[in-house]
């Protein structure tokens, strides 16, 4: 062994000493240096140990002996070699009384990192390098080092605190700050000891310490976290994976390292959701901030591969926005939606962008967020210029789907209508995009939007009728059975008494309307179809343009094999007096009402409807003889013949229309000859004598004997 200098400078009492080893430790020659302020004689006289002091500046002096001086003191063969006593003079260990409480309560003692483990348990750094003069030496062993001045790379000038005390103070508090929307903690046993190889490398990363031996440590992690194993990622996180590598990924600046850690927490994160969520609450108000602002740092370009570790932060964030009580901490942390906002401005890689708009997605569909993110300073303006402009489909899909979830929110929905670059967006995407699910969410989000009565016009007139082109088009014309659906939804919400006139003037709309109800594959998208129909039509008046059009509309509706309310739209347009005439004359109404009626495949409601409709019109005078043909006859005939109590009021209803018929003498003849209803008048005839003779009928006008009566003078 060569005899060596070693300087340990005590900072705290201001007090430097030099100990020169010779190659007999045991005749180690002191000597003590005193402050500049204090003069020494003795130590200005001894010229080779303050030349050798003043030469020093920070690495290791090495004397050369002479043969002799090595001769007279060659080490002993029953003594331990001086390198290794020189090592165990170094060595730092813990008192007896700190042994025995860490044997007796293991939880109650600090380690120097003092990170707790997702089991609630210390982990612990085994090797802390303490800044030796050569700048490899070590000292090993499980307790706190001796503070070292900070001039040799310690932790000089710091109390006995663990070196991550600080920040698990930090975390603390802002962990109590976010109780309130924090999930509750849960835990998981493993036992299985197939996870060896997971704690190994995890105690392997407790104890790296230095460049060299961190990325030996990360490297072999990412060789047992590159896997697509559920349960075994749940073990990792188990552990305490991620409180390690968080850990590693504060305390070091290299771009490697950040780039490797980054990846080893992607794959960890991989993990189910319960221990995701588990992970949050441990170490996520450290890690999040941190990834955060590495996040930006590679956005800076100030980073070797860059896109790598932007790759890996995305995916981290992203598996803990597709946890949904972690949504609203998550984007609550500071700078999260700057960082959502920035992907419409930085360099990004396609992957990057889309994994960033999924994570935006997430944390909008979620009702807490939804406000708070609207509100954010450019982030509307983000989703809308990758909608618009960005050539990944699945980018275009996330801001899709952030759009519709932001219009979910009543509190969004009318500044949201207002934005015209929005609304051209959602039409955009809704009738041009090759992605059905980006077409889907966009006339969702239309849809959302129309929700809100004060935006109803504001959808109808914007852009000439843009809006309901655009829903027109997919409610007609789109392969997505969905997207279908929901145009129709939106043409529903959208029809209103002061939007219905403009619809029904929309070119093709009520005609799209009717051909889509009676036609259309899904029986989901008919009877909305239907639904929107009569929706309009309930506040299209005669005095309106649209009003023949709405009736052609009605007619070809009809024929739909759903159940639908066509017979009471018509049934109410019957009872206004100024409509019956051009419905009684308007083609198709009258064969409309009639086959409703005479098709047992109705329900026994819309045949009710249809019955009541011409009931009405047979109390306009001009209609009379419009209205006696045999179709209708033949349905009034059916209607009078009905037996049962459900069929009372139809029967009832019947009897008045053939009353008002015959009221016109010309009509009376061909009433009498139609089959089937002098036998259907007599058996009203007879229903109402019983019920006169019962007591029942006070009050009520008896109109079956004198039509009776009527009918059989004329034949």
């Amino acid at each position: 062994a060569r005899p060596f200098l070693l300087t340990t400078v005590l900072s705290r009492w201001g007090v430097q000493c030099t100990m020169r080893l010779v190659n007999d430790p045991m005749k180690a020659i002191p000597a003590v240096i005193k402050p500049p302020n204090v003069s020494s004689g003795s130590m200005a006289s001894s010229v080779s140990m303050s030349s050798s002091f003043s030469s020093f500046k920070g690495k290791v002096i090495r004397d050369t002996p002479s043969k002799q001086s090595q001769k007279l003191h060659q080490t002993p063969k029953t003594e331990k070699p001086l390198k290794q006593r020189s090592r165990d003079a170094l060595k730092v260990t813990r008192s007896e009384k700190t042994q025995r409480q860490h044997r007796r309560n293991p939880s109650s003692s600090h380690s120097v990192i003092g990170i707790p483990t997702s089991r609630g348990k210390q982990l612990d750094f085994r090797s802390i390098d303490v800044g030796s003069v050569s700048g490899s030496q070590s000292v090993s062993g499980g307790g706190r080092p001796k503070s070292r001045n900070a001039g040799s790379g310690s932790f000089g000038g710091r109390d006995d605190r663990s070196v991550g005390s600080e920040r698990r103070e930090r975390s603390k508090t802002t962990m109590r700050n976010q109780s309130k929307t924090m999930p509750q903690r849960k835990t998981k046993e493993f036992f299985q000891e197939e996870y060896q190889d997971v704690k190994d490398v995890i105690e392997e990363l407790n104890r790296a310490i230095g460049h060299d031996r961190r990325i030996a440590a990360i490297t072999n992690a990412c060789a047992v976290f590159d896997h697509c194993i559920a349960d075994k990622h749940n073990a990792e996180l188990h552990y305490g994976a991620a409180n390690v590598l968080s850990l590693v990924l504060s305390m070091t600046d290299s771009d490697d390292e950040v780039r490797m850690v980054c990846a080893a927490l992607e794959m960890v994160f991989r993990a189910g959701h319960d221990n995701v969520k588990t992970a949050f609450v441990d170490v996520g108000a450290a890690v999040v901030p941190l990834l955060l602002r590495l996040l930006e740092r590679c956005e800076s370009g100030n980073m070797k591969h860059a896109d790598v570790s932007i790759m890996n932060i995305t995916k981290v964030l992203l598996y803990i926005s597709r946890v949904c009580d972690l949504r609203v901490p998550l984007a609550r942390h500071q700078g999260m939606l700057n960082a959502l906002v920035r992907v419409a401005t930085s360099i990004l890689n396609a992957d990057c962008r889309t994994g960033r708009m999924r994570v935006m997605a997430n944390l909008a569909n979620c009702d807490q967020n939804k406000v708070m993110m609207l509100e954010h300073d450019g982030l509307i303006e983000s989703v809308l210029k990758i909608a618009t402009l960005d050539l990944s489909d699945k980018a275009r899909e996330f801001a899709s789907a952030t759009l519709m979830d932001l219009a979910s929110a009543p509190l969004n929905q009318r500044p949201m209508a207002q934005i015209d670059k929005l609304l051209g967006t959602l039409v955009k995407l809704a009738v041009i995009d090759d992605s059905d699910e980006t077409r889907e969410y966009a006339i969702t989000g239309l849809q959302n939007l129309a929700f809100a009565k004060e935006n109803r016009v504001r959808l109808v007139t914007y852009g000439s009728g843009v809006v309901l082109e655009a829903l027109k088009k997919t409610v007609s014309g789109d392969p997505n059975s969905k997207a279908r659906r929901r145009a129709a939804g939106a043409l529903t919400n959208l029809a209103c008494e002061e939007t219905a006139e403009r619809m029904g003037m929309h070119k093709g709309l009520l005609e799209t309307l009717a051909m889509v109800s009676t036609n259309d594959e899904n029986n989901d998208v008919q009877k909305r179809a239907s639904l929107a129909l009569t929706k309009v039509a309930t506040n299209i008046t005669i005095n309106m343009q649209c009003h023949e059009t709405l009736l052609d509309a009605l007619v070809v509706a009809s024929v739909s094999a759903n159940a639908n309310n066509v017979s009471a739209v018509l049934r109410v347009k019957a009872r206004i007096p100024e409509n019956r005439e051009q419905m009684a004359q308007h083609p198709g109404v009258l064969d409309t009402l009639s086959d409703i009626i005479l098709s047992n495949a109705n329900e026994t409601k819309d045949r009710d409807n249809a019955m009541r409709a011409i009931m009405h019109l047979t109390n306009e005078p001009a209609n009379l003889k419009v209205l006696c043909f045999k179709t209708v006859l033949d349905a009034l005939v059916l209607g009078a013949e009905m037996d049962g109590k459900e069929f009372a009021e139809m029967r009832d209803s019947a009897i008045v229309a053939i009353e008002r018929l015959a009221t016109e003498i010309s009509n009376r003849k061909q009433i009498a000859r139609t089959p089937g209803l002098i036998t259907a008048v007599a058996k009203a005839t007879e229903r109402e004598l019983k019920t006169e003779l019962s007591g029942e009928g006070n009050g009520q006008a008896f109109l079956a004997k004198p039509l009776l009566m009527s009918l059989l003078v004329a034949l």
